[in-house]
């Protein structure tokens, strides 16, 4: 018996966890609640993972390849031109799909109904400026990641322009750093099918199993923009970068399961890391994309956003004009960068938007009935994303090197 439960993996464990957790929460849903803690410690653990991890490795990447700083600046701007199309594909197909099914027509407002209290749309100077620390440590205990990103390149460009023992010191500390927390994240992934569960068993608790009843063709139309964008966009694109498919999906399929799970990005971070890096993604790109991705490549929310801000004015009876949803798409375009990869933060940004373009903020109180399984949805397809785009980087500068049992 112990043999054959030592036979099992740990993506099966992760499975398993979560059909117990939804039937835990199905048939107690009031106990399961109580099952929070252990699904917000697996999540304690898991970000506190992410700034040393993010930090360390992106430090290693550039001053370890000093002699290169051109590389550095030709990644950055290749990533981001990347980041731009493939987001504005994103947007484009949730565009089609809600405007095609009309998910909102025939939904009526409830009167009483309130939004949660708007956020004010940052404008452009803030967006700007939110993009650079004024506190390492602020940064790092917020794990605003953007923030680490740019701290710790400028770090590393520092580090170059130091010779000697110091220089040679502080690369085999951070070197030392990574690797102790990639062995971390192993650790803690032991963990991960008792906190996936009792996730998974607190979502069901809270929600129901009938939580699609009411709004069920918004999230019919949201999986099925998604699957679209999945096919017609991110397929093609690692066809076209000469990326493995089905090894591609083996090695994400463990993240995958995670970000879906605990409606996370964060959460799946440092596990996305070891993955692509054992796929054959240099750790200098994967240290660079991954977080950068982050703040720049959501594909899932942008998608979402704009299905659910089209979807809104649907449900209120307001006809937008085509110009008008190109402008509010080129509102998410700018607003969802630097938006933090944490569970439902796509929700600020729509009611940014929406009380931009002056539209009923009741309608953000009725998607909050099923925003947790979309939000399950859109950070899968984050996640795959950027698992992708880090692959189709290191294609694009030569270094995609997966292992050789992989390359048959």
């Amino acid at each position: 018996m112990i043999a054959f439960l030592r036979r099992i993996s740990l993506t099966q464990w992760i499975i398993i966890s979560m059909f117990v957790g939804l039937g835990i929460g199905a048939a107690f849903p009031e106990q399961s609640q109580h099952l929070k803690v252990v699904s917000n410690i697996f999540l304690r653990l898991i970000k506190c993972i992410i700034v040393p991890i993010i930090f360390g490795t992106l430090v290693v990447g550039i001053a370890g390849h000093s002699d290169d700083l051109k590389a550095v600046g030709r990644l950055a701007l290749k990533s981001i031109i990347y980041f731009e199309i493939v987001t504005t594909l994103a947007l484009a197909v949730g565009l089609l799909a809600v405007n095609l099914i009309k998910p909102g027509v025939g939904v009526i407002l409830p009167a009483a109904a309130k939004g949660p209290e708007v956020a004010r749309p940052q404008t452009a100077q803030e967006m700007i400026e939110h993009i650079f620390p004024k506190s390492f440590f602020e940064s790092a205990a917020n794990n605003d990641v953007l923030q680490v990103v740019v701290f710790a390149v400028i770090f590393a460009v520092a580090l170059t322009q130091v010779r000697g023992k110091p220089k040679e010191t502080m690369l085999n500390f951070f070197e030392g750093l990574s690797e102790v927390m990639f062995k971390f994240t192993g650790l803690v992934m032991k963990f991960a099918p008792f906190g996936i569960g009792a996730a998974m068993a607190v979502t069901v608790g809270h929600s129901g199993l009938a939580v699609l009843k009411n709004l069920a063709l918004l999230v019919l139309t949201l999986y099925g923009a998604l699957i679209v964008f999945v096919l017609a966009v991110l397929w093609p694109v690692a066809l076209l970068a000469r990326i493995p498919v089905l090894k591609f999906l083996k090695a994400v399929k463990e993240p995958a399961l995670i970000a879906f799970t605990t409606t996370s990005s964060d959460a799946a971070l440092p596990d996305a890391f070891k993955k692509m890096i054992a796929f054959g993604v240099p750790k200098r790109i994967v240290s660079f994309v991954l977080p950068t991705g982050y703040s720049f490549n959501l594909d899932g929310s942008t998608l979402y956003l704009a299905v659910a801000s089209v979807f809104v004015a649907q449900a209120a009876g307001v006809e937008l004009t085509i110009s008008q949803q190109l402008l509010m798409m080129l509102t998410l375009m700018l607003t969802t960068k630097g938006i933090a990869a944490v569970p439902r933060a796509s929700l600020v940004i729509l009611m940014g938007t929406l009380s931009s373009f002056n539209l009923p903020l009741a309608g953000v109180a009725l998607i909050l009935g099923v925003d947790e399984l979309m939000d399950m949805a859109r950070t899968t397809v984050n996640l795959v994303g950027n698992c992708l785009a880090s692959a189709v980087m290191a294609r694009s500068e030569g270094e995609f090197n997966p292992p050789v049992e992989e390359a048959k």
